[in-house]
């Protein structure tokens, strides 16, 4: 009997739900629908309705890294592998990298493939599907949703014979075609939506890539033969891994394969690729208006409105996207919502820090979140994780002052050490070696002040760090 391996790829910078979702925190790691969970944590929880499943084997990026671990460990999965890209090479190589891993841990893997960024409702209906996959003895499946308008932006599955197993053969395979051909697509009833989700075999998958990508399979295996083992994470060859072209799975083997299997997933599902389909997964009130945070609308239809920081209300409003985060506020008619993208690219082309980056910054110690910036000074508020510490390091511009507001502090200057308690504060003078360490079980929140003529995040010199940075 086969075992089954789940493979989450947990990639992607979801610009279209901007300014929730930016480059420094995705969407996959942000709970959209106020269901408690992110994206990732209720996709790592599916697990739980699969067949046997052995641990998880997560692909991520250097970037993610410590952001993928937190939130398994938040959720109690167990997760066999966090495999780190050195770059974005789409999902075909990351799939690759997860298949080598999977086939050296087990004698006879199959792969479920599902990305991180993905809402599934009716798990029922779900774990039934999977099942229908996992006992069936073909090769390559995948999984097809029931379109419910004409979309561009998805491939398309046209639906042959359905086998004794449960799944059907594939008649054709579409990628992303022209409106007119979507609205066929969906008017014939015979094409499903490619949901990016994959049964694979995880040999087959190894020996399909090999002979219709072998650049691409020669690069994967060396970047996974000379991977390096680093805390709780595997990283593939950078010099290796960077030269695979960059190829969805869609391309590079579903287009080409002879036999390809389809199971029909009949429940609902979205890749909460707009602020429009966040809407559509929500719950509404009476007049069809999605909430969330603090907000209060009189005489509004059809609204989406996200606070995450103040109070946001609207008189009259008809048909808007309304997203607010500290530093950016969005709104949007809600038919254009796809354009976010478009707006996002215009602010990086004007450098503005807030295209990509939020105020609050997670670390693997915990996070901060500058509250002002001014002329040669910032304050920002640092939380530290219990047990967790900040790297031994010094500036070689600014001078910083700490300011403990809940919590016990242990602070290093140069040889000395110290413990800090509420309400207490230290001066670290510039060019001092230094270090924060929470020893408590309670988180510790403390002020710092900066001072200097560069307050620049680079100016950071490591001497020592729990967890491999430079």
């Amino acid at each position: 009997m086969p075992s089954l391996t789940p493979v989450l790829i947990a990639g992607g910078s979801g610009t279209r739900l901007w300014p929730t979702s930016r480059k420094s925190l995705p969407k996959q790691f942000v709970d959209l629908t106020d269901s408690g969970q992110s994206l990732l944590q209720a996709t790592l929880a599916r697990s739980d309705v699969m067949p046997d499943p052995a641990p998880w084997i997560i692909v991520t990026s250097e970037q993610y890294r410590f952001l993928v671990a937190q939130q398994a460990y938040e959720i109690g999965q167990t997760v066999d592998t966090i495999l780190l890209e050195p770059s974005a090479r789409n999902t075909a190589p990351a799939i690759a990298l997860a298949a080598f891993e999977a086939v050296q841990r087990h004698e006879n893997p199959k792969l479920l493939i599902q990305t991180a960024d993905h809402h599934i409702e009716n798990l029922d209906i779900f774990s039934e599907t999977v099942k229908t996959a996992f006992h069936s003895e073909a090769p390559f499946i995948l999984f097809g949703v029931d379109p419910s308008r004409p979309e561009t932006g998805y491939g398309y599955i046209e639906l042959g014979d359905m086998q004794s197993d449960g799944t059907h053969r594939v008649r054709s395979f579409k990628e992303k075609p022209d409106y007119e051909t979507a609205i066929q697509y969906v008017n014939s009833g015979e094409h499903l939506w490619n949901s990016g989700m994959f049964m694979l075999d995880a040999r087959a998958y190894l020996d399909a890539l090999e002979a219709f990508e072998p650049e691409m399979y020669a690069h994967c295996q060396t970047a996974w033969n000379n991977a390096t083992t680093d805390l709780d994470f595997k990283r593939a060859e950078p010099e290796a891994f960077d030269q695979c072209p960059s190829v969805s799975i869609d391309y590079a083997l579903m287009e080409r394969l002879r036999t390809l299997h389809v199971v029909p997933y009949r429940g609902d599902w979205s890749d909460v690729g707009s602020w429009n389909m966040v809407a559509a997964i929500s719950k509404k009130d009476a007049q069809g208006n999605v909430t969330q945070g603090n907000t209060h609308l009189i005489d509004s239809e059809e609204m989406f409105i996200r606070s995450e920081s103040r109070l946001v209300t609207g008189i009259g409003l008809q048909n808007l996207v309304i997203v607010e985060t500290r530093d950016a506020v969005l709104v949007a008619d809600a038919r254009r919502t796809q354009d976010v993208k478009r707006l996002v690219d215009d602010l990086k082309r004007l450098n503005i820090q807030a295209a990509t980056e939020h105020q609050k910054m997670y670390r693997p110690w915990g996070s901060y979140e500058t509250l002002i910036m001014g002329d040669r000074f910032q304050v920002k508020q640092i939380i530290v994780n219990p047990g967790a510490s900040l790297s031994l390091q010094m500036h070689h511009h600014r001078a910083e002052h700490w300011v403990v507001v809940s919590g016990t502090a242990e602070v290093q200057i140069d040889e000395a050490k110290r413990i800090l308690t509420e309400d207490q504060s230290v001066y670290i003078p510039l060019g001092s070696k230094h270090r924060l360490t929470n020893p408590g079980k309670l988180p510790l929140t403390l002020i710092e002040v900066q001072s200097g003529g560069y307050l620049g995040e680079d100016d950071i010199v490591r001497f020592d760090d729990h967890y491999g940075r430079n």
